[in-house]
């Protein structure tokens, strides 16, 4: 259909415009590489019964929508100020005076993602330890290891196809929820206050671990058949027994009564 009304439509023009519009593409494609395309861009020009009209460049669709990028939760090293001094140096008192470059340069605007994360680990140690030299409680170690899997979490969000690190999370949080339940055992308080000051949400293990296997379902599922067969012959049992005492009784209360 659409292309009978495209001859029609060839037809009814006259033979000089189609003369015109070939020249002008003849034109266009004998136009060298290095030439200027400006002139061209607009198109050929093609006079009709009613005037002249350009036809439209074609519309190419070079950009493309940019990505937006996926925003997950923030880095336990964002609440670290960039002026903070490194923790090596936040105690010489002559790095509080010095110039405003050399500080810049002993700060953390400077510093490296280890140190960073060295200073994180000292703050959440500060936050559960028992004295100032305590350095190996069990409040201690939780931190460090919070500290780390925090760490894990975070490059594993960037880089998820990096299963070393990930097995180190994983041991990491097992050691640490081992220590959690042995420190629930022995100090509560000390628990609850490591879980608060933490940020730690304790879960409970269930009491029986199993991998549930296909054939493990299968068994399982035949014992529990065997097991309601077994209940449904007890039942058949207690009731024969139970009907043939009270014929028993019956039949006893009947001879008393004909001796009576």
């Amino acid at each position: 259909m659409f292309t009978n009304i495209g001859l029609r439509a060839v037809l009814k023009v006259p033979a000089s415009v189609l003369r015109e519009s070939s020249a002008a593409l003849c034109c266009a494609a004998s136009v060298k590489p290095w030439t200027n395309m400006s002139s061209l861009l607009s198109g050929p020009k093609v006079r009709s019964v009613a005037g002249s009209f350009a036809v439209p460049q074609p519309v190419r669709h070079y950009a493309r929508a940019a990505k937006k990028k996926k925003t997950g939760p923030e880095s336990q090293l964002s609440d670290l100020p960039p002026t903070m001094l490194k923790m090596d140096y936040a105690a010489v008192p002559l790095a509080q005076t010095t110039d405003d470059l050399v500080k810049r340069l002993l700060s953390l605007e400077l510093a490296s993602h280890k140190e960073k994360l060295q200073l994180k680990q000292e703050q959440l140690i500060a936050k559960v330890q028992r004295d100032e030299s305590d350095r190996s409680s069990e409040e201690v170690q939780v931190a460090i290891l919070t500290a780390r899997i925090r760490n894990y979490q975070e490059h594993l969000q960037k880089h998820h196809k990096d299963k070393a690190n990930k097995r180190r999370m994983l041991m990491a949080i097992d050691r640490r929820k081992k220590i959690l339940k042995h420190l629930r055992l022995i100090r509560y308080d000390a628990f609850e206050k490591v879980c608060e000051q933490l940020g730690i949400t304790y879960t409970f293990p269930p009491e029986y671990y199993r991998r549930a296997t296909r054939r493990w379902m299968a068994k399982k599922e035949f014992c529990i058949k065997v097991f309601k067969a077994v209940q449904k012959q007890k039942a058949e049992q207690r009731l024969k027994i139970k009907q043939s005492s009270g014929s028993t009784d019956t039949e006893s209360a009947k001879t008393n009564a004909a001796e009576i």
